[in-house]
Protein backbone atom coordinates (compact mmCIF):
# COMPACT_ATOMS: atom_id res chain seq x y z
CA UNK A 1 0.00 0.00 0.00
CA UNK A 2 1.60 3.34 -1.56
CA UNK A 3 1.41 6.37 0.94
CA UNK A 4 -1.38 7.86 -1.32
CA UNK A 5 -3.87 4.88 -0.81
CA UNK A 6 -3.48 5.26 2.87
CA UNK A 7 -5.58 8.72 2.59
CA UNK A 8 -7.95 6.92 -0.05
CA UNK A 9 -9.41 4.29 2.61
CA UNK A 10 -10.82 7.49 4.37
CA UNK A 11 -10.96 9.87 1.23
CA UNK A 12 -14.50 11.21 2.01
CA UNK A 13 -14.23 11.32 5.66
CA UNK A 14 -10.49 13.31 4.83
CA UNK A 15 -12.43 16.17 2.46
CA UNK A 16 -15.02 16.64 4.90
CA UNK A 17 -12.58 17.57 7.30
CA UNK A 18 -10.84 19.70 4.61
CA UNK A 19 -14.20 21.36 4.43
CA UNK A 20 -14.39 22.04 8.12
CA UNK A 21 -11.17 23.23 8.82
CA UNK A 22 -11.70 26.31 6.39
CA UNK A 23 -15.35 26.72 7.74
CA UNK A 24 -13.65 26.90 11.36
CA UNK A 25 -11.14 29.56 9.79
CA UNK A 26 -13.83 32.45 10.03
CA UNK A 27 -13.41 35.19 11.93
CA UNK A 28 -14.34 39.32 11.99
CA UNK A 29 -10.63 40.14 12.06
CA UNK A 30 -9.31 39.54 8.30
CA UNK A 31 -5.84 39.19 8.93
CA UNK A 32 -6.43 36.04 11.79
CA UNK A 33 -8.74 34.29 8.45
CA UNK A 34 -5.19 35.37 6.20
CA UNK A 35 -2.68 33.89 8.58
CA UNK A 36 -5.01 30.67 9.22
CA UNK A 37 -5.53 30.44 5.10
CA UNK A 38 -1.98 30.60 4.37
CA UNK A 39 -0.66 28.10 7.18
CA UNK A 40 -3.70 25.68 6.65
CA UNK A 41 -3.03 25.59 3.28
CA UNK A 42 0.40 25.58 3.23
CA UNK A 43 1.59 21.74 1.73
CA UNK A 44 1.65 19.27 4.80
CA UNK A 45 -0.01 15.77 4.42
CA UNK A 46 -2.40 16.29 7.78
CA UNK A 47 -1.01 13.29 9.08
CA UNK A 48 -2.41 13.83 12.39
CA UNK A 49 -5.86 14.23 11.95
CA UNK A 50 -5.70 11.54 9.41
CA UNK A 51 -4.25 9.80 12.18
CA UNK A 52 -7.69 10.26 13.58
CA UNK A 53 -9.88 9.07 11.10
CA UNK A 54 -7.81 5.76 10.25
CA UNK A 55 -7.67 4.89 14.30
CA UNK A 56 -11.63 5.91 14.25
CA UNK A 57 -12.40 3.76 12.02
CA UNK A 58 -10.32 0.78 12.76
CA UNK A 59 -12.06 0.31 15.83
CA UNK A 60 -15.66 -0.16 13.97
CA UNK A 61 -17.96 1.31 11.70
CA UNK A 62 -18.81 4.67 12.62
CA UNK A 63 -22.71 6.05 12.94
CA UNK A 64 -23.36 9.37 11.82
CA UNK A 65 -22.49 10.78 15.10
CA UNK A 66 -19.55 9.58 15.69
CA UNK A 67 -18.24 10.16 12.38
CA UNK A 68 -19.46 13.87 12.98
CA UNK A 69 -17.28 13.88 16.03
CA UNK A 70 -14.08 12.16 14.41
CA UNK A 71 -14.17 14.84 11.65
CA UNK A 72 -14.06 17.71 14.84
CA UNK A 73 -11.22 15.89 16.36
CA UNK A 74 -9.61 15.76 13.61
CA UNK A 75 -10.13 19.25 12.98
CA UNK A 76 -9.38 20.05 16.48
CA UNK A 77 -6.08 18.48 16.21
CA UNK A 78 -4.95 19.72 12.99
CA UNK A 79 -5.72 23.88 14.88
CA UNK A 80 -3.47 22.38 17.81
CA UNK A 81 -0.77 21.22 15.36
CA UNK A 82 -0.47 23.98 13.55
CA UNK A 83 -0.42 26.49 16.56
CA UNK A 84 2.41 24.50 17.45
CA UNK A 85 4.30 25.17 14.42
CA UNK A 86 3.42 29.12 14.33
CA UNK A 87 4.73 29.55 18.13
CA UNK A 88 7.38 27.16 16.91
CA UNK A 89 8.71 29.20 13.75
CA UNK A 90 8.70 32.18 15.96
CA UNK A 91 11.26 30.98 18.74
CA UNK A 92 13.35 29.14 16.07
CA UNK A 93 13.07 32.30 13.73
CA UNK A 94 12.64 29.99 11.15
CA UNK A 95 11.83 31.55 7.57
CA UNK A 96 10.96 28.66 5.66
CA UNK A 97 8.65 25.78 6.05
CA UNK A 98 7.37 23.32 3.49
CA UNK A 99 8.94 25.26 0.32
CA UNK A 100 7.29 28.59 1.48
CA UNK A 101 7.78 31.80 3.82
CA UNK A 102 7.15 31.19 7.51
CA UNK A 103 4.08 33.03 8.77
CA UNK A 104 6.52 34.95 10.73
CA UNK A 105 8.61 35.78 8.13
CA UNK A 106 5.71 36.88 5.74
CA UNK A 107 3.91 38.91 8.88
CA UNK A 108 6.03 39.62 11.15
CA UNK A 109 6.03 37.56 14.88
CA UNK A 110 3.54 39.13 16.46
CA UNK A 111 0.68 38.67 14.19
CA UNK A 112 2.00 34.53 14.11
CA UNK A 113 2.09 34.24 17.87
CA UNK A 114 -1.68 35.63 17.97
CA UNK A 115 -3.01 33.97 15.31
CA UNK A 116 -1.63 30.72 17.05
CA UNK A 117 -3.69 31.28 19.85
CA UNK A 118 -6.49 32.25 18.04
CA UNK A 119 -6.12 28.45 16.38
CA UNK A 120 -5.63 26.82 19.74
CA UNK A 121 -8.39 28.93 21.35
CA UNK A 122 -11.14 27.59 17.97
CA UNK A 123 -9.37 24.24 18.59
CA UNK A 124 -11.10 23.92 22.53
CA UNK A 125 -14.11 25.42 21.39
CA UNK A 126 -14.91 22.94 18.75
CA UNK A 127 -13.81 20.67 21.79
CA UNK A 128 -16.41 21.64 23.85
CA UNK A 129 -18.85 21.54 20.93
CA UNK A 130 -17.56 17.60 20.73
CA UNK A 131 -18.36 17.55 24.48
CA UNK A 132 -16.51 14.05 25.10
CA UNK A 133 -14.70 14.45 28.42
CA UNK A 134 -12.51 11.63 27.94
CA UNK A 135 -11.00 13.47 24.91
CA UNK A 136 -11.23 16.78 26.62
CA UNK A 137 -9.01 15.24 29.29
CA UNK A 138 -6.50 13.88 26.86
CA UNK A 139 -6.27 16.81 25.01
CA UNK A 140 -5.62 18.92 28.35
CA UNK A 141 -2.85 16.60 29.18
CA UNK A 142 -1.22 16.46 25.81
CA UNK A 143 -0.97 20.46 25.13
CA UNK A 144 0.15 20.92 28.49
CA UNK A 145 2.93 18.17 27.63
CA UNK A 146 3.65 19.42 24.24
CA UNK A 147 4.28 22.97 26.08
CA UNK A 148 6.83 20.97 28.04
CA UNK A 149 8.80 19.55 25.44
CA UNK A 150 8.97 23.15 23.88
CA UNK A 151 10.33 23.98 26.88
CA UNK A 152 13.06 21.10 27.28
CA UNK A 153 13.83 21.50 23.87
CA UNK A 154 15.12 25.50 24.76
CA UNK A 155 16.78 24.30 27.45
CA UNK A 156 19.15 21.75 25.78
CA UNK A 157 19.80 24.33 22.96
CA UNK A 158 23.12 24.79 22.39
CA UNK A 159 24.14 22.25 25.25
CA UNK A 160 26.55 19.44 23.61
CA UNK A 161 26.31 17.25 26.66
CA UNK A 162 22.60 16.60 26.00
CA UNK A 163 22.07 12.83 26.58
CA UNK A 164 20.04 10.39 23.98
CA UNK A 165 17.83 9.86 26.80
CA UNK A 166 16.80 13.61 27.38
CA UNK A 167 16.30 14.06 23.51
CA UNK A 168 13.80 11.20 23.02
CA UNK A 169 11.94 12.87 26.05
CA UNK A 170 11.95 16.15 24.23
CA UNK A 171 10.81 14.83 20.81
CA UNK A 172 8.06 11.90 22.77
CA UNK A 173 7.07 15.16 24.55
CA UNK A 174 7.07 17.81 21.81
CA UNK A 175 5.77 15.42 18.48
CA UNK A 176 4.97 11.96 19.64
CA UNK A 177 2.82 13.11 22.11
CA UNK A 178 -0.28 14.96 19.84
CA UNK A 179 0.05 11.47 17.92
CA UNK A 180 -0.47 9.70 20.60
CA UNK A 181 -3.62 11.94 21.79
CA UNK A 182 -4.84 11.81 17.87
CA UNK A 183 -4.64 8.12 17.60
CA UNK A 184 -6.45 8.05 21.25
CA UNK A 185 -9.01 10.78 20.75
CA UNK A 186 -10.10 8.54 17.64
CA UNK A 187 -10.09 5.69 19.14
CA UNK A 188 -12.23 7.22 22.49
CA UNK A 189 -14.86 9.06 20.14
CA UNK A 190 -15.55 5.78 17.79
CA UNK A 191 -16.25 4.07 21.38
CA UNK A 192 -13.52 1.59 21.36
CA UNK A 193 -13.22 -1.09 24.31
CA UNK A 194 -9.95 -0.27 26.74
CA UNK A 195 -7.57 -2.72 24.76
CA UNK A 196 -8.37 -0.85 21.53
CA UNK A 197 -7.83 2.25 22.97
CA UNK A 198 -4.47 1.41 24.51
CA UNK A 199 -3.00 -0.23 21.60
CA UNK A 200 -4.15 2.94 19.24
CA UNK A 201 -2.18 5.43 22.10
CA UNK A 202 0.67 3.21 21.96
CA UNK A 203 0.82 3.36 18.25
CA UNK A 204 0.26 6.91 18.07
CA UNK A 205 3.67 7.19 20.64
CA UNK A 206 5.89 5.44 18.45
CA UNK A 207 4.60 5.97 15.07
CA UNK A 208 5.31 9.44 16.39
CA UNK A 209 8.76 8.77 17.75
CA UNK A 210 9.58 7.64 13.98
CA UNK A 211 8.43 10.21 12.12
CA UNK A 212 10.27 12.59 14.47
CA UNK A 213 13.55 10.41 14.27
CA UNK A 214 13.58 10.60 10.38
CA UNK A 215 13.04 14.43 10.56
CA UNK A 216 15.90 14.83 12.42
CA UNK A 217 17.97 12.46 9.80
CA UNK A 218 16.72 14.20 6.88
CA UNK A 219 18.15 17.01 8.54
CA UNK A 220 21.75 15.63 7.12
CA UNK A 221 20.62 13.64 4.25
CA UNK A 222 18.19 15.92 2.32
CA UNK A 223 18.04 18.61 -0.05
CA UNK A 224 16.09 22.05 1.06
CA UNK A 225 13.17 21.07 -1.75
CA UNK A 226 13.17 17.60 -0.32
CA UNK A 227 12.66 19.07 3.09
CA UNK A 228 10.75 22.46 2.36
CA UNK A 229 13.56 24.50 4.88
CA UNK A 230 16.96 25.18 4.92
CA UNK A 231 20.02 22.60 5.41
CA UNK A 232 21.34 22.51 8.78
CA UNK A 233 18.11 24.23 10.67
CA UNK A 234 18.64 21.76 13.47
CA UNK A 235 21.98 23.07 13.62
CA UNK A 236 21.59 26.69 13.34
CA UNK A 237 19.64 26.50 16.29
CA UNK A 238 22.07 24.92 18.34
CA UNK A 239 19.68 21.78 18.55
CA UNK A 240 21.36 18.32 19.80
CA UNK A 241 19.31 16.00 17.37
CA UNK A 242 20.27 12.28 17.85
CA UNK A 243 22.21 12.08 14.63
CA UNK A 244 24.81 15.19 16.53
CA UNK A 245 24.44 13.19 19.48
CA UNK A 246 25.65 9.95 17.92
CA UNK A 247 28.62 11.80 16.05
CA UNK A 248 29.91 13.02 19.44
CA UNK A 249 30.35 9.69 20.75
CA UNK A 250 31.17 7.60 17.87
CA UNK A 251 32.73 9.89 15.31
CA UNK A 252 36.43 11.36 15.30
CA UNK A 253 37.97 13.67 17.92
CA UNK A 254 37.73 16.56 15.47
CA UNK A 255 34.02 15.39 14.08
CA UNK A 256 33.13 15.41 18.10
CA UNK A 257 35.24 19.25 18.62
CA UNK A 258 33.09 20.36 14.98
CA UNK A 259 30.03 19.25 16.14
CA UNK A 260 30.38 20.36 20.33
CA UNK A 261 31.47 23.88 18.85
CA UNK A 262 28.68 24.28 16.30
CA UNK A 263 25.90 23.20 19.10
CA UNK A 264 27.39 25.84 21.13
CA UNK A 265 27.32 28.65 18.73
CA UNK A 266 25.00 27.77 16.35
CA UNK A 267 27.18 28.25 13.74
CA UNK A 268 27.17 26.67 10.36
CA UNK A 269 30.63 27.66 9.13
CA UNK A 270 31.20 24.24 9.08
CA UNK A 271 27.95 22.71 8.18
CA UNK A 272 29.85 20.88 5.12
CA UNK A 273 31.97 18.97 7.28
CA UNK A 274 29.40 18.14 9.85
CA UNK A 275 27.48 16.72 7.33
CA UNK A 276 30.06 14.18 6.66
CA UNK A 277 30.72 13.35 9.91
CA UNK A 278 27.38 12.51 10.62
CA UNK A 279 26.88 10.42 7.34
CA UNK A 280 30.34 8.75 7.93
CA UNK A 281 30.44 7.86 11.33
CA UNK A 282 27.32 5.69 11.29
CA UNK A 283 24.99 8.54 13.09
CA UNK A 284 22.35 8.05 9.96
CA UNK A 285 21.90 4.45 9.97
CA UNK A 286 21.73 4.23 13.80
CA UNK A 287 18.93 7.02 14.04
CA UNK A 288 17.09 5.14 11.23
CA UNK A 289 17.54 2.09 13.42
CA UNK A 290 15.92 3.68 16.21
CA UNK A 291 13.12 5.07 13.92
CA UNK A 292 12.57 1.45 12.54
CA UNK A 293 12.18 0.06 15.82
CA UNK A 294 9.48 2.49 16.61
CA UNK A 295 7.76 1.78 13.45
CA UNK A 296 7.95 -2.02 14.35
CA UNK A 297 6.91 -1.57 17.97
CA UNK A 298 3.54 0.59 16.39
CA UNK A 299 2.83 -2.51 14.06
CA UNK A 300 2.80 -4.94 16.86
CA UNK A 301 0.87 -2.43 19.13
CA UNK A 302 -2.26 -2.71 16.89
CA UNK A 303 -2.06 -6.49 16.17
CA UNK A 304 -5.04 -7.00 18.81
CA UNK A 305 -7.22 -4.89 16.08
CA UNK A 306 -9.90 -6.18 14.02
CA UNK A 307 -8.69 -6.93 10.70
CA UNK A 308 -9.82 -4.12 7.87
CA UNK A 309 -8.18 -2.00 4.74
CA UNK A 310 -8.03 0.59 8.04
CA UNK A 311 -5.58 -1.48 9.88
CA UNK A 312 -3.86 -1.62 6.56
CA UNK A 313 -3.27 1.96 6.73
CA UNK A 314 -2.00 2.08 9.74
CA UNK A 315 0.85 0.02 9.07
CA UNK A 316 1.27 1.11 5.76
CA UNK A 317 1.17 4.47 7.77
CA UNK A 318 4.15 3.03 10.19
CA UNK A 319 5.89 2.16 7.31
CA UNK A 320 5.82 5.77 5.37
CA UNK A 321 6.98 7.40 8.78
CA UNK A 322 10.18 5.71 8.00
CA UNK A 323 10.57 5.37 4.68
CA UNK A 324 9.92 9.69 3.88
CA UNK A 325 11.56 12.10 1.71
CA UNK A 326 9.90 15.17 3.44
Amino acid sequence: MQPIQIHDVVANEFGQVNDYIVSQLSSDIPLIEQIGYYIISNGGKRLRPLLVLLAAKSCSELADDKLKNAIKMATIIEFIHTSTLLHDDVVDESDMRRGKKTANEEWGNAPSVLVGDFLYSRAFQIMVDVGNMPCMEILAKTTNIIAEGEVQQLINCGDPDTTEASYLKVIQYKTAKLFEGAALCGAVVAGANTEQQEALRLYGMYVGTAFQLIDDVMDYTSTAEEMGKSVGDDLSEGKPTLPLIYTMKHGTEDAKERVRQAILTGGLDQLEDIINDVRHCGAIDYTQQQAQQQADLAIEAIQPLPESEYKDALIALAHASVKRRN
